[in-house]
């Protein structure tokens, strides 16, 4: 079992992958932490994303996320599921391994992982693994969406309603989708009986603008890319990720 593990900085990226294979296969919903930071109290807001790679937008989220009300850390979230992209790019190993050289210029952002793909079951993850710690969940337009899809429930309303009975969403614009956007889907009939538990915050246009994907492109033909901080580039130079 997994539960409540602590990255080692000694830990070779084998050892992370056997970590992270231990993690798919717990039964049940379950995370795992890999920084050996700070311990968590009050309120936490998660970052989940695929971090392939993590890029400045990804850190500026979480910056963002710590001036919101309440939240006392923050930290960045991988899942060995998916609920609508299969695996490419970077192995999973090298995503937690890129994420724990950003926590290493940035002590305050800790690095999770969960087996958990549906961000309703993510928050169950958290409860059970962190008893006693407050989980809210950074998100942008793309994932807001999605969290209000019915496709993804068979009682959407009560699994919603049980959901926002815990957490909180930290909503924020992304790529094309304005602030205003974003706020004027809170309206929507499924959402706004919700709308009271989802704060919605302004990204920069300059962070709004980046992708996981610009960044791959950039590093594939330059070994540099302007969406990835100087640590991140680093590792995947040194591992040679993103090759073409």
């Amino acid at each position: 079992m997994v539960r409540g593990s602590c990255y080692d900085l000694s830990m070779s990226l084998p050892a992370i992958a056997v970590r992270l294979a231990e993690l798919h296969e717990s039964p049940g919903f379950t995370a795992a932490r890999f920084d050996r930071g700070f311990d968590f109290e009050g309120r936490v807001a998660v970052l989940p994303s695929a971090f392939n790679p993590p890029t400045r937008a990804h850190l500026a989220l979480a910056e963002l996320a710590l001036e919101s009300d309440g939240i006392e850390h923050v930290a960045a979230m991988l899942t060995t599921n998916n609920v609508d992209k299969s695996l490419f790019g970077a192995p999973l190993s090298h995503r937690v391994g890129m994420l724990l050289a950003a926590n290493g210029a940035d002590s305050r952002l800790a690095v999770l992982g969960t087996n958990a793909a549906r961000l309703i079951d993510q928050g169950d993850a958290l409860t059970a693994t962190f008893p006693g710690v407050r989980f809210d969940f950074v998100v942008g337009f793309d994932t807001l969406i999605r969290v209000f899809d019915q496709k993804y429930y068979e009682d959407m309303t009560g699994t919603l309603s049980r959901f926002f009975a815990r957490h909180r969403l930290i909503a924020t614009n992304r790529a094309e989708a304005t602030v205003d956007a974003v706020s004027d889907y809170l309206r929507e009939p499924l959402v706004r009986d919700f709308a009271h538990r989802i704060l919605t915050r302004e990204l920069q246009r300059e962070h709004a603008e980046l992708s996981s994907s610009q960044a791959r492109q950039e590093h594939q033909s330059s070994g540099e890319s302007t969406a990835l901080t100087p640590e991140v580039s680093a590792y995947i130079r040194k591992h040679g990720l993103y090759q073409s």
